[in-house]
């Protein structure tokens, strides 16, 4: 029999309430040894769902969270409905989400509007009832009201945003809405970084920074346009931050999107100064390392590795070493791995043990709805291989551009599957022998989508 969830977790939360309480009231900072669920060997997993507002699929009619067990999460008789029951997250348009890493808590910075870069946390307790925890803070002032920002992996301590700001320079300092005959020089890119105290909702340090191409690359037209997904290295004394490219014609100045893709670059700097920016470049994979909602790199076994997109190739996943530059030994193309063409990855999350789940689309997809099609993959880091979860349903409106949360537990990745307006479930995979445990049931609205649990 199908089993209702809605009114259940939130029950199980009212009895759990007092003990969850008392205590997080009184120290702020995340439980190292959680005991979240109804009997204690759970997590909580957070369902994010992002309401249509115009157009089906372009999650910007907000978003909403429901929370509920681990053990429920893998059971398929239950059913949520985060679109009637969830908790309406602050953001103007599709509300950029992190957890900490025992799910107990949830931290968000809105997206654009009034509230744009005002960051909150909440203590997770149980379907809708999530319990702001402090004071928030807005980073606004520092990196805009539509940041782009990351939890950094270094115990749920510190978040980091980042922008990019790139003016076209001529010989006589005039913009390009008044060049006429004027020589094009370079852009001036500034990198802004602030860092955010995620225990005490504090700012920690701001810093800018210049950023430059090589002479030959900058004299061509070509300059940092948009960057995001700022990641520690293992020693935790550098900031590998994923970058775009833009280019414009030197002759004119004006947006050229002819030129040659170059190769993958990443910002690196100093830690935790923010100084001291250069500018590293790979010789194996092509195109922009900035990902879009979701984390983009993640440090495994002593070394980072980030996904790539864009890539005429198809994406990689790139391996900076610990010597702060790309390790060009290393070649993992999505193409090969999977058997087809223009494979890019949307999202990704690895396990410790170095599996992890893709989603991506390829030149295959079909045209859905929203956008292509997406499916989700289990790679190997150290094998450099990947199959297609056949196991998960795909459809043409499966569209996972939007994506940004998965949630590992153990050897266990969870992900939300359900078409743009249709009704889809929970999965969690296996890492270690790619079994996929098709999980409780998410109840979907007209155009609307899930885009990840955390």
């Amino acid at each position: 029999m199908k089993h209702t969830f809605k009114n259940f977790q939130k029950l199980t939360a009212i009895l759990l309430a007092g003990g969850l309480l008392a205590a997080c009231t009184e120290d702020p900072t995340p439980n190292p040894n959680p005991n979240p669920g109804p009997d204690g060997e759970s997590r909580w997993i957070t369902v994010a769902a992002a309401r249509m507002g115009d157009n089906p699929g372009d999650g910007n009619g907000g978003t909403l969270i429901y929370s509920l067990s681990s053990e429920e999460a893998k059971d398929p008789t239950v059913s949520i409905a985060p679109f009637d029951n969830g908790f309406i997250v602050p953001s103007n348009r599709t509300a950029r989400l992190q957890s900490s890493e025992d799910g107990n808590t949830i931290f968000n910075i809105s997206y654009a509007g009034d509230t744009g870069g005002q960051y909150t946390k909440y203590t997770v307790e149980g379907g809708q009832d999530f319990t702001q925890n402090g004071t928030g803070v807005s980073i606004a002032p520092y990196v805009g009201s539509a940041p782009r920002w990351i939890k950094l992996f270094d115990g749920d301590q510190t978040g980091a945003a980042v922008y990019v700001n790139a003016e076209a320079q001529f010989d006589d300092n005039d913009t390009p809405e008044n060049a006429t005959d004027d020589t094009y020089l370079r852009h001036e890119a500034t990198m802004g970084v602030v860092t955010l105290n995620l225990v005490n909702s504090s700012i920690i340090d701001f810093q800018e920074s210049s950023l430059a191409l090589s002479e030959e690359e900058e004299a061509n037209g070509y300059y940092i346009s948009r960057i995001d997904m700022p990641t520690l290295n293992a020693a935790g004394d550098k900031l590998y931050i994923g970058a775009r490219l833009s280019k414009v014609d030197p002759a004119t100045g004006e947006s050229d999107n002819s030129g040659e893709i170059l190769g993958s670059k990443t910002i690196v700097l100093d830690y935790p100064s923010l100084l001291n920016p250069t500018v590293i470049t790979s010789a194996v994979g092509y195109g922009n390392t900035n990902g879009y909602r979701s984390i983009n790199a993640f440090e495994y076994n002593g070394s980072v590795y980030q996904a790539n997109q864009g890539d005429p190739n198809g994406s990689h996943i790139l391996r900076i070493g610990s010597n702060n530059q790309y390790d060009d030994s290393y070649v993992f193309n999505l193409d090969d791995a999977l058997g087809v063409e223009g494979a890019y990855i949307l999202a990704w999350r690895p396990a410790a043990n170095g599996k992890a789940v893709i989603a991506y689309r390829h030149d295959g997809s079909e045209e859905g709805v929203a956008g292509a099609q997406g499916f989700f993959a289990l790679a190997d880091l150290n094998a450099k291989t990947a199959v297609r979860l056949d196991d998960i349903p795909y459809e043409a409106d499966f569209y996972l551009f939007q994506y940004q949360g998965f949630v590992v537990d153990g050897t266990d990745i969870y992900l939300t599957q359900a078409p743009v307006g249709k009704n889809g479930n929970i999965y969690v995979v296996d890492t270690e022998s790619g079994e996929v445990t098709k999980g409780a049931q998410l109840e979907n609205v007209d155009g609307s989508h899930f885009i990840g649990v955390f």
